[in-house]
C-alpha cells in the first residue's frame, strides 16, 4: 500500500518521531513522509508512534491508497527530498 504520513508532535518528542518514521518511509518535507509499506509494517509504525505520542496533544495522520498511481501529486516550488535519485 502507498501512504502519506503527516504528524504534529510536541517539540520534545519530534526528533524521536522523525527517526521512527524515517525507518519506514521517505522523508519528503518537515513532518511529512511517503512511500510504499505493507499493512503489517504500517501497523507496527503506528504502534511505535502511539507509544511516543502524548495523545492529548499530538497527532498523526495517515492517508493511504492501494498504489501510488492512484494518488495525484503536484509539487509547487522546490521538492525537498526527490525520490527519483534512487538507483
Amino acid at each position: 500500500m502507498y501512504v502519506v504520513l503527516v504528524y504534529d508532535i510536541g517539540e520534545k518528542r519530534v526528533g524521536k518521531m522523525l527517526k521512527l518514521c524515517r525507518r519506514y518511509l521517505h522523508w519528503i518535507q518537515n513532518s511529512v513522509f511517503e512511500g510504499t509499506i505493507t499493512e503489517v509494517k504500517l501497523r507496527e509504525l503506528q504502534h511505535e508512534a502511539r507509544a511516543l505520542m502524548n495523545l492529548q496533544e499530538d497527532s498523526l495522520i495517515v492517508f493511504s491508497s492501494r498504489e501510488e498511481r492512484w494518488l495525484d501529486k503536484k509539487v509547487i516550488g522546490k521538492e525537498k527530498n526527490e525520490l527519483d535519485n534512487f538507483l
